[in-house]
């Protein structure tokens, strides 16, 4: 029987916390507003991944107010259809050619080469 691949899923922000993210906290500074919602479909900056613990005991600064979303705390699982797509990324990329740079005739072998370029 061959092991299950291992599926890269995301973590939780906080320091030391391996656990898999669940929910995603992101914020309006100038609001003081907090909002706690599922997951993102994309990690972004200005955002925080959490999972299920953190999740829970989540409490906002003074003064602040918090937004709670729906959130399924059962970590994803990813579908055949991601992983379907993934291996189709996969074997598109492995099908171009890498761009390789024009080879350029006064250029030495394993010397770099300068070239000073006019002032604007």
């Amino acid at each position: 029987m061959h092991p299950s691949p291992r599926v890269m899923m995301r973590q939780c922000n906080r320091s030391a916390c391996h656990g898999p993210a669940v929910a995603t906290l992101t914020y309006v500074h100038a609001d003081c507003t907090i909002v706690l919602g599922p997951l993102a479909t994309y990690a972004e900056p200005h955002s925080y991944d959490l999972c299920a613990a953190h999740t829970t005991r989540f409490t906002a600064p003074r003064g602040w107010d918090v937004v709670r979303l729906a959130v399924d705390l059962e970590p994803p699982v990813p579908s055949g259809d991601d992983l379907a797509a993934l291996a189709d990324a996969v074997r598109e990329a492995g099908r171009r050619e890498p761009a390789r740079p024009a080879a350029d005739p006064s250029a030495q072998p394993g010397r770099p080469r300068l070239r000073i370029l006019p002032s604007s």
